[in-house]
């Protein structure tokens, strides 16, 4: 049985020999919302009879009639008999059974994403977001964990939607495992097909990072967001005068939007968030990512007011919805300098936004057994949001889109979001005000790592590395990239002592490609020379090249070409020839299924001279592509960042845009 077994000996088992005796839901669980119950009669058995072909047929009597109550009671069949016993977190990466060092890593990688105190659902295997999974079932986990224990270095693991369909030979040149999440056929991906098709079993939704396995828990989001809410402060705010007392009002504490209170902290301003789960909202209040806690309003309305007189940086967490927020702050006259939002509208109608004044308890009922009625109070609260935040707007108050398709659903319910051409929302998404121009352009975005001894003084150790590295580059970097070189060299310095590690010894920071090269360099050296262990390298999907979304990534793309997604086809592709350990590729993740297609990678340092040769190999393009793409557009601040790279890699050439006189263009007759 699973119990008497080493932990080694569970991943190398698989699917158990023995059926395991079924399992109770854990008390006190954050359990994933009851799905949509969209399938017919008929459709319901093929999905019993697909989750049945990774078991012997002497347990399907027992098991069809489990699945069955599993689909009928969440929409979806989970397996949580096949959960292993062992406890789910990242371990060094020593204490993986692999013939393949790179194998164990994205073992680690794995435990990590699904480990409780990162996973916003464990049980049910999704990451963060509502719905980002890392597999669809249990029984994928198993088998997946079994074939990268037995995968050797000239072997490829292909994942169809967490679906381990098998190692293939490929080369130790190749990616160890490439992952595909909801690729469907466009004529059959509209939001009823997804569901359809999720429930079946035969796809799922990846988000960015959780089915890509490069989730380091909100740490990777507090750094984006601590990079907007500075910058979105620089721009409202008079030259040298502070956040502190300033108030910074959004929604959201689940996986990725739990960070924002941290953020908030960091770039120094009142942050208030409001949560309608107790538990999300209790989670992170433990975790340190938030101060206090408050649920009723007259005691926040009070609270935040002091916090004002007193100008201070503290991060409150509102229990209850964040559209009673933005009311009762008109109604009090309390002036919101930042508003945004980042609750998981691309997922409105299965538990990602909550409508206002009906429980939490009450609208999981709804999602369940009343849909449609469901998704028209979600619209009326959009609508009445949407009004809530024009009146502030109209006060002064600088609100963005945190590209969680806020706008868009807003939109579609009949919000008053639109612009006066029609066209375009009235109020910017955040990368088109600020990462787009500031950050993107310039080749600056998410570079991660994680230290797979899992010790924290090898973190430590390339945190000093990494600003070491900064520090040398930005005393020659030109003025343009100055500041953005600068808030990641405070950043890093300061990362230890903000204790942002949930789960993995992670750590995120901004850099362009000789920033990404220059540090993986150094620390590629580091282990060579037997200072730390091996480090993986990632990125965020949210990123200069990885991903095509016309709402949040590639908003800042104005020649026609935003709904295209070319680029990230191509970054994918050109990843994995180049040296990536495993790369993904996903339709939807961040503003949802349909809206966005976004490519990621891994990749191992354990410090050989092949490491070093498909770092800089890999990581000039992964960045440079995305450069090259936005120059193209005619993005000044790209169009510089590429003239650079070329100047500094003769053997990158790079098509360029020629400028167009206005006048030309206006005085044409259509």
């Amino acid at each position: 049985m699973d119990t008497q077994m080493t932990f080694q000996a569970q991943i190398q088992q698989g699917i158990p020999s023995e059926l395991p005796a079924p399992k109770p839901y854990p008390e006190g669980a954050n359990r994933a919302p009851k799905r949509k119950d969209i399938l017919t009669p008929a459709e319901k058995q093929l999905a019993v009879r697909n989750a049945l072909r990774y078991f012997p047929a002497e347990w399907h009597q027992e098991l069809a009639v489990e699945f069955a109550k599993e689909l009928n009671d969440f929409g979806r069949i989970y397996m949580y008999r096949f959960k292993p016993e062992y406890a789910m977190k990242a371990r060094a990466i020593s204490d993986y059974p692999a013939k393949c060092e790179q194998a164990a890593a994205i073992m680690l990688m794995v435990d990590n994403n699904l480990d409780p105190a990162v996973a916003q659902h464990p049980e049910e295997l999704i990451t963060y977001g509502g719905n980002g999974a890392v597999f669809q079932n249990w029984a994928q986990y198993r088998l997946t964990m079994k074939y990268l224990s037995e995968m050797e270095a000239d072997q490829t693991l292909h994942l169809y939607s967490g679906h381990p369909m098998g190692l293939f030979p490929s080369s130790v040149d190749a990616p160890r495992v490439v992952v595909t999440n909801g690729m469907m056929i466009p004529n059959y991906s509209k939001p009823d097909d997804w569901e359809r098709f999720n429930a079946l079993g035969v796809t799922q939704y990846g988000q960015m990072t959780a089915g890509s396995f490069m989730y380091i828990g909100p740490q990777g989001i507090v750094h984006g967001t601590t990079i907007t809410v500075m910058n979105g402060f620089r721009k409202v705010l008079e030259k040298g005068d502070s956040p502190k007392g300033k108030i910074f009002l959004t929604a959201g504490l689940g996986g990725m939007s739990g960070a924002q209170p941290k953020a908030g902290n960091i770039a120094g301003c009142i942050t208030v968030c409001a949560e309608v789960n107790p538990k999300a909202a209790t989670k992170r209040h433990e975790q340190g990512w938030v101060d206090e806690l408050i649920d009723n309003m007259d005691a926040l309305i009070a609270r935040v007011k002091q916090a004002q007189a007193n100008e201070e940086v503290v991060s409150i967490a509102f229990i209850g919805n964040v559209v009673n927020v933005w009311e009762a702050f008109d109604e009090h006259d309390i002036f919101v300098h930042l508003g945004s939002d980042q609750t998981s509208l691309h997922n409105p109608w299965s538990g990602g936004y909550y409508p206002v004044d009906i429980s939490y308890d009450e609208s999981n009922r709804l999602i369940r057994e009343e849909p449609e009625l469901f998704k028209a109070k979600v619209q009326a609260t959009l609508k009445r949001h949407a009004d809530a935040i024009n009146r502030h707007t109209a006060k002064g108050t600088y609100f963005f889109d945190y590209g969680n398709a806020f706008l868009l659903e807003a939109s579609r319910a009949g919000g008053d979001v639109m612009a006066a051409n029609g066209i375009d929302f009235k109020y910017p998404s955040y990368v088109q005000d600020i990462l787009g121009p500031m950050c993107f352009d310039y080749g600056f975005g998410p570079f991660r790592w994680v230290c797979t001894s899992g010790n924290s003084a090898d973190l430590d150790r390339t945190d000093a590395i990494a600003a070491d590295v900064l520090e040398r580059i930005m005393a020659t970097a030109p003025e343009e990239i100055q500041q953005q070189m600068q808030d990641n060299i405070t950043w890093i310095k300061d990362a230890k002592e903000n204790k942002l590690v949930v789960g993995s010894q992670a750590r995120i920071l901004y850099a362009d490609a000789e920033g990404r090269m220059e540090i993986a360099k150094a620390f590629n050296d580091a282990i060579s020379r037997g200072e730390i262990g091996p480090v993986v390298l990632g990125r965020d999907h949210h990123d200069v090249s990885g991903t095509d979304s016309p709402f949040r990534e590639t908003s800042n793309i104005y020649d026609g070409s935003r709904f295209t997604a070319d680029m990230a086809i191509h970054n994918v592709i050109g990843d994995s020839f180049r040296g990536a350990t495993w790369v993904s590729i996903h339709n939807g993740g961040g503003v949802g299924w349909g809206e966005v297609i976004n490519g990621g990678f891994g990749m191992l340092l354990d410090g050989t001279e092949a490491a070093e040769r498909r770092l800089k190999s890999m990581l000039l393009f992964d960045v440079n592509n995305g450069i090259a793409r936005r120059s193209w557009a005619r993005n000044e601040e790209a169009n510089f960042a590429i003239k650079r790279e070329m100047a500094r890699t003769p053997k990158l050439k790079v098509t360029l845009a020629n400028r167009v006189d206005d006048d030309i263009i206006n005085g044409l007759e259509f």
